[in-house]
């Protein structure tokens, strides 16, 4: 595992414990440089398929000092070099051993003006074979620079005349590259291009952080890159991909002139052909965001997993974000290229667990506000979870469902009655033929932001963690927008409850989600969450047909999760601990709705 700080550590399996295999910052002190952090310091490290055999494995490392005056960068560098980004070989007498011994080589230099989205990920493709094409290419993925949206034209990420800003594909054992000291690959896209680098594989990347290839699946080549204004995307790297930076972020277009907004893509875009994200989320800013700084949020890759002991994780692309450490999946099979950029597949939140079951996040592991989460697979294709932030390293044991607590032993079933019910406004609601009918729309009351008009179920006792079942219908025509119902749960008083809203619209902050009423105005507490720019949770009901709804509330952890018609993953989930039990209820904001077929079961409240 390498450092940072200029060290690769052997871990041993069994011990857990790490032993200094190579100190890559002492061999080339003291032009060696980490003390920035960010895109600095020993940055990757790659072993040659056939290093058992051959000891062969390759370092990236960041450099300034005396070697900006005593060496000259290989291809390109950018205006004003402070940094070099070094790709070394080595080579090990002994593979076996624990520790280094042998010698090395440099294979390309390359110049930066800034010292963030340097070197990043190298890495060879497992899916090739001896006889292979590119069975031996290393693919070196390099940032703009920090620099890659100065410039006419797309700035460096865009011209094909620099590394910068791209993923390059190159031969370490050839000899035919511009230094002799490695060999550009006969079938990369770009080859014999005038004005264009024969070693760029794809291009148009601000910092293409991490890469990885599905290796007992669909064998594709996916990229996490990290955007600049709002978009992290997730992209399938195809030869001589253009991902658009810095003309596009995401699949909207950039202006340098202004910062502070994304704009659509101009009606005739498919003609520039670029590469649009698979999946992607948005950074979602709060309301009194600066928009001329960073909100702090970057995607870090993962892979998808194809392992044996984790089968509910089997077929999903896992990644998270780097800063605040959420973990995210979404479908292999669902992440498709499209030229428009407007079909993207699902994101999904994952929850972590200690192996006794309590939740708890990346920033509780990591004990810092911004973990630094990288994500990455042993041999097997298990995952493994690491934070910069405290330099550990976790391993991914088991998985469980979402808000799987016990709820019983309590029963409360065929409560349609007027008598089992106390509504906001009585006036306004129908008991009848097994039915509980909202049948006047609810007006806006004094005091917090929360739903208009509902009513709380008084047959049975106050929960603590339960499980509600029913089916409801949205009454209001489909015509109309902005439709929605509410399942209440952890009902104290009229402004202290939990609400699920389920809506027809996903576009806006107060609709299709879960919501917290705490003595305040409502608060989205669902997870699901990130703006109409990306991909939400889709709208739970948009039509006037019976729906079956779940809501499962764990009191003790804070769990809740939302299910729509059976399907056995839910529409939301939260964590949330500030109203541990209470009433169930139903209603709506100014649309009017039915109930039937409740049925709640659960601890009761003490």
């Amino acid at each position: 595992m390498p450092d940072l700080n200029g060290k690769l550590y052997f871990l041993d399996g069994k011990t857990r414990t790490p032993s200094t295999y190579l100190d890559v910052g002492a061999t080339f002190a003291p032009d060696f440089y980490s003390a920035a952090g960010l895109g600095q310091g020993f940055g990757f490290v790659a072993f040659h398929p056939d290093f058992a055999k051959n000891g062969t494995f390759y370092t990236t490392h960041v450099e300034r000092g005396d070697a900006l005056e005593t060496e000259e960068p290989d291809l390109p560098e950018q205006p004003n070099t402070g940094y070099h980004g070094v790709l070394t070989e080595w080579k090990t007498d002994d593979p076996s051993a624990g520790t280094f011994r042998g010698t090395h080589r440099e294979v390309l230099r390359f110049g930066f003006s800034g010292r963030i989205h340097n070197l990043q990920q190298i890495d060879f493709n497992p899916n090739a074979r001896r006889g292979d094409a590119d069975y031996g290419m290393l693919y070196i993925a390099v940032g703009d620079g920090g620099n890659g949206n100065v410039g006419a034209n797309g700035g460096d990420p865009q011209n094909l005349a620099v590394p910068q800003g791209k993923i390059l594909r190159i031969d370490p054992s050839g000899t035919n590259g511009v230094n002799g000291e490695y060999g550009v690959p006969a079938d990369n896209p770009f080859l014999g291009e005038d004005g264009a680098l024969g070693e760029i594989y794809a291009y148009g990347m601000r910092d293409p952080h991490r890469f990885s290839w599905d290796t007992r699946g669909s064998k594709r080549l996916f990229l996490a890159h990290i955007g600049e204004h709002e978009i992290e995307s997730i992209h399938e790297i195809r030869p001589g991909d253009n991902l658009g930076w810095s003309e596009r972020e995401g699949a909207f277009t950039f202006r340098e002139d202004d910062r502070c907004h994304l704009y659509p893509l101009p009606e005739d875009d498919e003609k520039y052909g670029y590469n649009y994200p698979l999946a992607a989320y948005d950074h979602d800013p709060p309301a009194d965001w600066d928009c001329r700084s960073d909100v702090g949020k970057a995607i870090s890759g993962g892979y998808v997993y194809r392992g044996a002991k984790l089968p509910a994780l089997r077929g999903k692309y896992l990644f998270g974000d780097i800063v605040n450490g959420r973990l995210f999946y979404t479908e292999e099979s669902e992440m498709r290229r499209d030229p428009t950029g407007q079909d993207r597949a699902q994101i999904y939140e994952l929850s972590a667990y200690t192996t006794s079951g309590e939740p708890v996040t990346m920033r509780d592991m990591a004990g810092d506000e911004r973990v630094d989460l990288r994500i990455g697979a042993d041999a097997e294709g298990e995952p493994y979870l690491l934070s910069k932030a405290n330099g550990t390293v976790w391993k991914v044991v088991g998985t469980r469902g979402f808000a799987e607590c016990r709820t019983g032993p309590a029963r409360v079933g065929h409560a349609t009655g007027a008598d089992d019910w106390s509504p906001v406004t009585p006036g306004k609601w129908e008991f009848e033929r097994g039915q509980v009918v909202l049948a006047e729309a609810g007006e806006a009351r004094p005091g917090p932001r929360r739903p208009f008009e509902y009513a709380v179920l008084k047959k049975g006792p106050a929960f603590a963690s339960a499980r509600i079942d029913a089916e409801v219908r949205l009454d209001t025509p489909v015509s109309e927008s902005n439709r929605d119902v509410i399942v209440v749960f952890g009902y104290r008083d009229d402004t202290h409850f939990y609400y699920a809203h389920l809506s027809s619209d996903n576009t806006i902050y107060p609709h299709n989600g879960i919501f917290l009423v705490n003595g305040a105005d409502r608060v989205r507490i669902d997870r699901q969450w990130n703006a109409n720019r990306s991909k939400g949770a889709p709208p739970a009901v948009t039509d006037t047909d019976w729906h079956d709804v779940r809501v499962r509330h764990c009191a003790g952890t804070g769990e809740i999760a939302v299910y729509v018609d059976g399907a056995d993953r839910p529409v939301f989930t939260a964590l949330d601990t500030a109203l541990g039990s209470g009433r169930v209820g139903f209603g709506s904001f100014d649309n009017i709705g039915r109930l039937r077929d409740l049925t709640v079961r659960g601890t009761p409240a003490r």
